[in-house]
């Protein structure tokens, strides 16, 4: 495949791939159920704040927005954002890519930005605070390469930084990574920089982007930040599983071939062999490596998940397009993205792959993760039948809700069967276990003596109530067992109980 080196052919190869992209994932967001933490982040719409237990509030915000504050209330429109995001950030490489070099080039790191998975599946398709935090930061990342690049930088640029490291913040809690690479490259290699006073009030004006962050943690005794300090730490007892887990899952977020391409360009700048020049390769190091640093030396004690670093992955997509000579990489790239979500696609939907071969009932679907996103609109059929059927017998009324003792699935019980048959959803559970619900309790008026739940257990993370809430009430009887099929097979199961008469 050849793209011929003029702009109007490289333009028309750019809106092909904008338009076959948008259309790819526009099918795959209409159709695919969502995941454990998509659902959850549909609380944040829910129940909007100025911040949250796990995250900054931005993602809650963009779902608001375009779904008209949930008035079009589907997989679609909750993740249209991440749709619209995902097609300017592809925008965005093209036009840092051209101004690192030329139009080619911000071809390439459309495409290469395109072929990546965390780029067009976990941020373009699924609903994350990843979604509008890709964004901000390719944002500030342009700012920043038109400030350090003009011969007599324009503090508008180094403002607007500021403005979208602040929003990148807002949306999740390593947008202040930004920051800290914008800040090694000025100490590095630009100290005439710091004698500006504009660049701090481009920190200032971050800071203040934050106050959201700071009011709502004040309020909650900073609860959001204690949170995060547990899930890393900087000392602990080696587990080199961890490091290998967080390894393979770069590998694969990052698509096989950019991660090796990456590789590749990290050692070429580093020996001065990326055509660019040295002060961008610098620029594009300085503004990567921290966070790759970072999370590689915390999954040395503490286990990571491979997403949380994949931002710098994306700047370094930059130096990869400033070095390849050919369309070969790209194609294989593209390849490796394509056959990554065909076969996840069809896997979701049919499950002709037996990920799973669990036998007994109470654990049916244990080890297949693609069920966390199928099965949950078929749920809500049979629940209805079900409990209408117990409802009719009088063993429970129509104003009963439904407990469980953890964020998921609480919130796909949420969405997918309470939200429909208009139920109330409650945690009661540990606290580190509910994160938002401890909140939401509150908004729907708490616990009182004597009422009565449905309790609903997926055999993929299968519980007993019976455990959980012995001395809770007064009885908990097993009701019934939904069986969910696909691909003409039964693959998991909901277990219905009764919990009557809280004490």
């Amino acid at each position: 495949m050849a793209i011929r080196d003029n702009e109007r052919s490289i333009r028309r190869a750019l809106w092909w791939l904008l338009g076959l992209s948008v259309v790819t994932r526009c099918i795959l967001a209409a159709t695919i159920e969502f995941g454990n933490d998509e659902v959850y982040y549909w609380t944040y719409a829910l129940y909007p704040d100025w911040s949250h237990f796990d995250h900054p509030p931005m993602v809650g915000w963009m779902i608001q927005l375009f779904s008209l504050n949930l008035w079009l209330d589907s997989e679609f429109f909750i993740r249209l954002s991440s749709i619209v995001f995902m097609t300017l950030n592809t925008f965005l490489m093209f036009r840092i890519g051209k101004e690192l070099k030329d139009s080619l080039t911000g071809l390439y790191a459309a495409l290469l930005y395109t072929a990546s998975i965390y780029a067009f599946v976990i941020t373009g398709v699924f609903i994350l605070p990843d979604t509008p935090l890709s964004l901000f930061w390719l944002l500030a990342f342009w700012m920043a390469v038109k400030y350090f690049r003009a011969e007599q930088p324009r503090n508008l640029h180094l403002m607007l930084i500021g403005l979208f490291t602040g929003l990148a913040i807002l949306s999740k809690y390593t947008g202040v990574f930004i920051w800290v690479g914008l800040g090694l490259y000025i100490l590095l290699f630009d100290r005439k920089h710091l004698k500006n006073p504009f660049l701090y009030l481009s920190v200032l004006v971050s800071l203040v982007c934050c106050l959201p962050i700071l009011y709502w943690n004040l309020q909650n005794d900073f609860v959001s930040l204690g949170f995060h300090g547990n899930r890393v730490s900087l000392f602990g007892k080696p587990n080199f599983s961890y490091f290998g887990t967080e390894l393979a899952g770069e590998f694969l977020y990052n698509n096989p071939v950019n991660f090796i391409l990456s590789i590749i360009a990290i050692v070429a700048a580093f020996r001065g062999k990326i055509s660019v020049g040295k002060p961008i390769s610098r620029l594009v190091l300085c503004s990567a490596l921290p966070l790759i640093i970072v999370f590689l030396f915390f999954s040395l004690t503490r286990p990571t998940l491979p997403h949380w670093n994949a931002p710098a992955f994306i700047l370094l997509i930059f130096l990869i397009a400033c070095k390849i000579k050919s369309m070969k990489p790209i194609i294989a790239s593209l390849a490796v993205l394509l056959l990554v979500v065909g076969i996840g696609f069809a896997e979701i939907q049919t499950g002709f792959i037996p990920l799973d071969h669990n036998t007994q009932a109470d654990r049916l679907g244990h080890d297949d993760f693609t069920l966390d996103m199928y099965g949950w609109r078929q749920l809500e059929t049979k629940f209805a039948v079900v409990r209408e059927s117990h409802i009719a017998e009088g063993v429970m009324h129509e104003e009963d809700g439904i407990i469980a003792d953890q964020w998921f699935p609480l919130a796909n019980l949420d969405y997918y069967v309470a939200r429909p048959l208009h139920l109330r959803v409650m945690g009661m559970g540990q606290p580190e276990n509910l994160h938002k619900y401890l909140w939401i309790n509150a908004e729907r008026g708490g616990f009182h003596p004597g009422e009565s739940y449905w309790f609903l257990s997926d055999s993929r993370y299968m519980k007993y109530p019976e455990a959980l809430y012995h001395d809770a009430f007064e009885t908990i009887q097993p009701l019934d067992t939904i069986s969910i099929e696909r691909g003409g097979r039964v693959v998991k199961n909901f277990f219905v109980y009764a919990c009557r008469n809280l004490k």
